[in-house]
């Protein structure tokens, strides 16, 4: 077990090359869903789940799998997988690598530097069409859908009591993500569909627990964040202050899906914030795991079929896995999948492209 755990910490050794590769992405892998958990717990948790399901490792392929900062969920998420699934995969293993996450990670996987990885499915969606965070680089054809795995909900926080709906936010200071990043595309995108700009707000460009922080001093009127609800930056944020959760309504919602395929309706339930009793109806992109195109059938279907087959063991090791489930592996992706996908998904009876 030593052994296998060493392999989840194989990335710590490569992040100072790594996240160099750009951090546009980064956003939602170094903060989504309470990003203070650390690989090494996650990992640590996982062991004993581990244990009982195989004591030997294997020979097969080394797969080096991109996931984001070490603070991160999907550095955590992804030392999970090697723990639980490397003693029972046949013909691969899996390296952990940190990495700068979502865009980088598209972008590790054509240079060939990983073959498997997690995203956003809507920066995925970008790299396939060579649109938004990807408009100046053209579309990206190396890599193809595996897995949804969780939800990354897109929260829209006020502490303003005339702050109701998202129209209510013409006019006002708003916090919009990191300049470049998956979270301002998502702002911008949401707001449009609300017939409102960027030039109707005043504009920061802020990390989450910067957004949190200038919330509590009332320097912004509301902030943007996207990731797992509920996020440790609004939590701690709701323990000092009021907050407000503004919804978007159904007519809106299906306006933005006409036009971006990748939101999901979500609903964040009443009580994930301190004072925040209402359930809140928001849509969510989808933290993906993705393959290169190079890889090979055998090793993604094997890979995948381990993880449906293990859920109960990775959920021992991250919450995350709890919300694994094939009916939403699928949902929220418009692109061809990868083939060993495609199978394993058709054997399942789940039709795919």
């Amino acid at each position: 077990m030593k052994k296998l755990l060493s392999l989840v910490m194989t990335g710590v050794l490569a992040v100072s090359a790594l996240t160099a590769c750009g951090s546009s992405g980064s956003t939602a892998g170094t903060q989504a869903a309470g990003g203070e958990t650390t690989a090494a717990a996650a990992a640590a948790s996982a062991e004993s789940a581990a244990a009982g399901a195989a004591s030997t490792g294997n020979s097969g392929e080394e797969v080096v799998f991109g996931t984001g900062g070490t603070t991160g969920t999907y550095y955590a998420v992804g030392g999970v997988m090697a723990t639980v699934l490397n003693p029972l995969m046949q013909n691969s293993h899996l390296t952990v690598t940190s990495t700068g996450a979502s865009k980088a990670n598209i972008q590790l996987i054509d240079d060939g530097d990983a073959n498997l990885a997690i995203v956003q499915n809507d920066v995925m969606s970008y790299a396939h069409e060579g649109t938004d965070l990807f408009a100046d680089e053209g579309a990206y054809e190396t890599f193809a859908p595996v897995a949804g795995l969780y939800d990354e909900t897109v929260q829209i926080i006020t502490c303003s009591d005339d702050i109701k709906t998202v129209a209510d936010l013409k006019g006002k200071t708003v916090s919009v993500g990191d300049a470049g990043s998956g979270v301002e595309f998502n702002a911008r995108q949401i707001l449009d569909a609300y017939d409102i700009s960027f030039d109707d707000i005043k504009v920061v460009n802020a990390s989450f627990g910067d957004s949190a922080d200038s919330l509590k001093d009332e320097k912004i009127d509301a902030a943007f964040i996207v990731a797992g609800a509920p996020t440790t930056a609004v939590v701690d944020l709701s323990t000092t202050k009021a907050v407000h959760l503004v919804e978007l309504d159904d007519d809106h919602i299906k306006t933005l899906q006409d036009k971006y395929s990748f939101y999901t309706p979500t609903t964040i339930p009443g009580g994930t914030y301190t004072g925040v009793d209402a359930d809140a109806k928001t849509v969510s992109v989808r933290a993906t795991i993705i393959a290169s195109t190079k890889l090979s059938e055998d090793v993604v279907y094997e890979m995948l079929k381990t993880m449906f087959d293990n859920k109960d063991a990775l959920a021992a090791g991250h919450a995350k896995f709890e919300l694994l489930n094939l009916e939403d592996a699928t949902k929220g992706i418009t692109i061809p999948f990868h083939p060993g996908a495609k199978k394993y998904y058709e054997e399942q009876g789940i039709t795919v492209d």
